[in-house]
């Protein structure tokens, strides 16, 4: 009797602990109240960002126009949809919605994919031409300097490369006094032939930088951060 009595006591004790923590516990959590509107608003901005980002993509896929019809088929899907969450709220069907929605996905689909991919530029402002692998093995084949960069549009770190470090005047300058050529390949739309040359150097993807010197058999893999001071320094400058 007297051990069950206590077992019985104990087990009350440490199911009164265990009830005043969770009232602390849950008074430490904060109330609900105007501020998680405020919240919801907040945690919208990289939602916003994430958008504009993958408009700023389908636009270097597909042009202005492509970018133009992906951003109302985004608005006439998020009108639809807003009114499917209307309907919910007063208890209404919603099976017309839905496949509204999903023929206007579809559609959407089929218009950006039909819209022809804008014919890319020769040159940037480093001066650059066109990636192949023909005209690398022409380029090593007269023993001429060659680096050449892989980037795409949806690559951040490609992007501040070259703002940075590749377009910039002093690395031109250093490539045209050392005769280099400089050759990039846009692996945007995730050519094949442009993957399987990036694979041969140990790389998933972009962005990949290869320093050939006039005469070597083998390219020089430059880091995925890059500085004038390394790109001028290939050529000998400062």
């Amino acid at each position: 009797g007297t051990g069950a009595g206590g077992r019985g006591r104990g087990r009350g004790r440490s199911a009164a602990r265990h009830t005043r923590g969770g009232r602390a516990r849950r008074r430490m959590l904060p109330k609900p109240g105007a501020w998680m509107d405020t919240f919801r608003k907040i945690l919208s901005v990289p939602m916003f960002l994430t958008a504009i980002a993958l408009a700023w993509v389908l636009g270097g896929l597909t042009g202005v126009n492509g970018m133009a019809t992906g951003l109302i088929v985004a608005l006439a899907l998020g009108v639809v949809l807003w009114a499917l969450g209307r309907r919910q709220i007063r208890g209404a069907g919603n099976g017309v919605a839905w496949v509204l929605s999903l023929a206007i996905v579809i559609g959407g689909m089929w218009l950006v994919g039909g819209i022809e991919k804008p014919a890319a530029t020769a040159a940037s402002a480093s001066g650059a031409q066109p990636f192949s692998e023909a005209k690398l093995a022409d380029l090593r084949a007269q023993n001429k300097p060659v680096f050449a960069y892989f980037t795409a549009d949806w690559c951040v770190t490609c992007k501040v490369n070259e703002k940075a470090a590749i377009e910039t005047d002093a690395v031109r300058d250093a490539f045209a006094k050392g005769g280099v050529t400089v050759l990039v390949g846009d692996w945007t739309d995730g050519d094949p032939a442009l993957g399987r040359f990036i694979e041969r150097h140990n790389r998933a993807g972009v962005p990949l930088y290869l320093w050939y010197p006039a005469g070597a058999s083998e390219p020089q893999v430059l880091p995925q951060l890059l500085t004038q001071g390394m790109l001028t320094g290939l050529t000998g400058g400062k």
